[in-house]
């Protein structure tokens, strides 16, 4: 399976650790929602501060078709989690687009460790066996799968002009993200936000307001990925990109301000990946956006931050 740098979007019903005795007390002193998570990620980029079920994480690289009002047929044969691909020209009001965007109970979510704790657990593909020992999965289960591409993607090669890692814990997350501003940059994280709450994962969405853009001359996305505790696929490339916020109403009236990034250059990308097979184009033919989930995050510099967005209309 070729691997695609770019969008590593996984879906998983992992659980909070509970044959590790310090991811147990961690999931009770941070027993809290996402929101509060992310609280602290604001919080702290600012300065001022397992269990798992037996359905395994399955890659969702998320797609999306342009300027259609409706799926097209194509489409009612597609994975619907693949649909959140876009290209700039659908910015514009009124335009309407099927998307998905995943639910997850933030009780369920694999908690981010502290660096001790992280460290003292080997994350390396060569320790895998040791690792099934360690967690208790058996070698083929459903979990035992997702540990496997996890660390397989965390430790495949970057892609000409990007700069990647796999933040086990907090702290190595905003390491990281200095590292790509500078270690006396201020930033901060922004995301999707769902201000209604429904079990509708997959619907019509119309674009509402006019798309604001986030002045982001630099940015680094982090993806959750399957494992038994929290572990965040961070990368950055040297292309242009371009962040915006999108206010969206779906068919049955659900509400959401959706964070969205778009690729500007994409002649890098794999030929096989999946936002050019829904959307019809060639590498390097067009530029590719795609909205993230509310459980990842997007860094950007924190006098680019969302409250100085820029009407695109």
């Amino acid at each position: 399976m070729e691997r695609d740098h770019i969008y590593i979007r996984r879906s998983s019903n992992f659980r909070i650790v509970t044959s590790y005795s310090t991811a147990k007390e961690m999931g009770a002193e941070y027993g809290f929602k996402f929101l509060l998570l992310y609280l602290l990620l604001v919080m702290c980029v600012d300065g001022k501060g397992g269990a798992m079920d037996d359905s395994h994480g399955e890659e969702m690289h998320g797609e999306h078709v342009h300027a259609h009002d409706h799926p097209p047929s194509h489409m009612d044969h597609m994975d619907h989690s693949l649909l959140v691909f876009f290209t700039m020209n659908d910015l514009k009001v009124g335009r309407t687009m099927p998307i998905y965007f995943p639910k997850k109970d933030p009780s369920r979510s694999p908690r981010l460790l502290p660096r001790e704790d992280a460290n003292s657990i080997p994350f390396s593909y060569e320790k895998l066996p040791y690792l099934l020992q360690f967690f208790s999965f058996s070698n083929g289960s459903p979990q035992a799968r997702a540990m496997e591409d996890t660390l397989r993607e965390c430790e495949t090669k970057p892609i000409k002009g990007e700069v990647k890692f796999c933040a086990t814990s907090l702290e190595s997350m905003l390491d990281f993200v200095r590292g790509v501003f500078g270690l006396e940059s201020q930033f901060k994280a922004v995301s999707t936000t769902y201000l209604t709450q429904s079990g509708v994962l997959f619907q019509n969405y119309t674009i509402r307001a006019a798309p604001g853009e986030v002045p982001a001359p630099k940015m680094v996305a982090c993806h959750t990925m399957p494992y038994p505790y929290a572990v965040f696929y961070c990368h950055s490339q040297e292309t242009e990109n371009k962040v915006f916020v999108v206010s969206l109403i779906g068919d049955n009236g659900d509400t959401v301000e959706a964070l969205a990034v778009c690729h500007l250059d994409t002649s890098q990308w794999g030929r096989n990946h999946v936002s050019f097979k829904v959307l019809g184009i060639e590498p390097g033919s067009s530029n590719v956006c795609h909205f993230f989930p509310e459980d990842n995050l997007v860094y950007v510099p924190v006098h680019t931050a969302s409250n100085n967005l820029i009407n695109v209309m």
